[in-house]
């Protein structure tokens, strides 16, 4: 029976339906360019083209790279499938969209919150003063009197949920990749029921990629018959198309405009302990309460209204922190919630990791489920190491995805020999998403360590600087450490076909 559940699900239907496309097109180009010269000189001709295209683009070199040697390993095919898909980012209609919805929502963010630091905020260091004031200038205030609380695991994260949610007397928002019925969103959806039923405006959207395994086609029209407002982001199609690998990664939860979940963790069972297929889930979260609510809120009312145009700016600040609800909440120093959209040519979230790693002196560590870099990445671990910061990633021992965790561990030795420290949490999957250094700055949020997160996935996180929370971040890693295997530069040598196999890997990597 669970067979032919797989055979009949949507995720298993509608890739036969691509995979047939792509073998169609396939058979039609060799199959013409065999009988046909002209043809195949047509062909070779858009290959030609295409890898001109490539390298008079901007772009990373690495995934210009991806696409030039398939290109001419197979000249005919490989041009005319990155005239179909290469370098095409979401589709138009989204683009326009959020631009329009930028328009709406943006105007009102950036006249509450000068371009300039607070007044209070003495850094005391240029590069940490520079590191804010790239999000700054990017649209992303800094906010002080924002308290945040660490959560180490999906479990207690879920509970304070729960207890946060019941507590809604206005609105609830809603933003996350997978949506998994079980004892987590079940619980979850349960309450937001008796919220809408209460009056309390619910909206709420999910990918349809991340959560296709577990939710019907339809499953956003069942929620709105519920009473609760729901949107599907990009809808998985059995239709060849790019734009696909362009998802909604992120975790927003906000609550009445002054509080705020973010982080690791997702809507499903794994992330709170009760499916141990990948044994222990390591994962985090964090909440937040006071002024920084605002930036969380307008993130989710952009994508929001991208799809559905149901506020304006007279509106949207009716979502805001209200005054009674953040005067009481006092903190020291600062936090910066951002975003990232593949929709531009910023790699915002990969420059604030290569600032943390570049600026440190004391120490970087890192939680990621993998490790997909590019040469610049890698070059500053490299060179952070180099010049004496103790560098440490910590990475899953049992992996989600094998080839990933293949392409990860091809890393390693060029990692380790510089002097990096990899820890491999023996107990299952690291799923946290964090970077601390040098006891002043943390990230924390969904960005992981690879090209999908860094440049094709929407996604959020939150930079605190000089914030109480560092410290609960710092303390997750000490905590950690011990629970790993901290890995040998002899031991992790590759074989020759396995140094290999990673090399091809390594090649196709940004397009995976």
């Amino acid at each position: 029976m669970k067979i032919l559940r797989r055979i009949f699900s949507r995720v298993f239907i509608f890739s036969l339906g691509i995979f047939i496309q792509l073998l169609w097109l396939f058979f039609v180009v060799f199959k013409l360019s065999e009988y046909y010269l002209p043809i195949a000189f047509v062909f070779n001709f858009v290959s030609l083209i295409a890898t001109l295209v490539i390298i008079y683009r901007p772009g990373n070199p690495a995934i210009k790279m991806a696409w030039i040697v398939p290109i001419l390993v197979f000249p005919l095919f490989g041009g005319i499938i990155y005239m179909i898909s290469g370098g095409k980012g979401p589709k138009r209609k989204l683009v326009k969209a959020l631009a329009r919805s930028e328009e709406m929502v943006f105007p009102e963010r950036a006249s509450e919150a000068p371009k300039r630091l607070p007044a209070s905020a003495g850094l005391g260091d240029p590069y940490i003063e520079g590191q804010c004031r790239y999000l700054l200038e990017n649209g992303f205030p800094c906010y002080e009197n924002t308290q945040a609380t660490y959560f180490d695991n999906g479990r207690d994260a879920w509970i304070s949920m729960l207890e946060d949610l019941k507590a809604a007397k206005r609105f609830i928002f809603l933003e996350y990749f997978i949506v998994k019925p079980g004892i987590m969103w079940d619980a979850i959806l349960a309450v937001l029921k008796e919220k809408v039923a209460e009056g309390v405006e619910v909206r709420m959207i999910y990918d349809d990629m991340g959560s296709i395994g577990a939710l019907p086609k339809k499953y956003a029209q069942k929620m709105r018959a519920c009473g609760i407002q729901c949107v599907a982001f990009n809808p998985y199609r059995p239709v060849y198309s790019v734009v696909m690998n362009h998802r909604d990664h992120r975790k927003i939860m906000v609550i009445d405009g002054h509080i705020a979940y973010t982080g690791g963790i997702n809507f499903a069972d794994e992330y709170i302990g009760e499916d141990l297929k990948l044994g222990e889930w390591k994962d985090n979260a964090l909440r937040m309460r006071g002024e920084g609510v605002r930036s969380m809120t307008l993130m989710f009312l952009h994508m929001w209204n991208a799809h559905i145009e149901s506020d304006s700016p007279e509106t949207v600040t009716r979502y805001f922190p209200r005054e009674e609800d953040v005067r009481s909440v006092v903190s020291d120093g600062w936090i910066q919630p951002y975003s990232d959209y593949p929709v531009d040519n910023e790699p915002l979230a990969e420059n604030v990791y290569l600032n943390i790693i570049n600026q440190a002196t004391d120490y970087v560590y890192i939680f990621s489920p993998y490790v997909i870099i590019d040469s610049e990445f890698q070059r500053a671990l490299i060179l952070a190491a180099g010049r004496g910061v103790d560098v440490r990633i910590v990475v899953p021992a049992v992996p989600d995805k094998k080839i990933v965790y293949h392409l990860t561990q091809s890393y390693f030795p060029e990692l380790l020999a510089a002097g990096v420290k990899i820890y491999k949490f023996t107990p299952g999957f690291v799923h946290s998403k964090c970077f601390v250094a040098d006891d002043r700055l943390a990230v924390v949020g969904t960005i992981n360590t690879d090209y999908r997160s860094l440049y094709l996935h929407f996604e959020n996180a939150c930079l605190f600087v000089d914030h109480p929370v560092i410290r609960e971040v710092k303390k997750d890693f000490e905590d950690t450490f011990p629970r790993c295997e901290l890995l040998a530069e002899k031991k992790h040598r590759l074989g020759l076909l396995y140094g290999a196999y990673l090399s091809i890997l390594r090649l196709f990597a940004p397009l995976m």
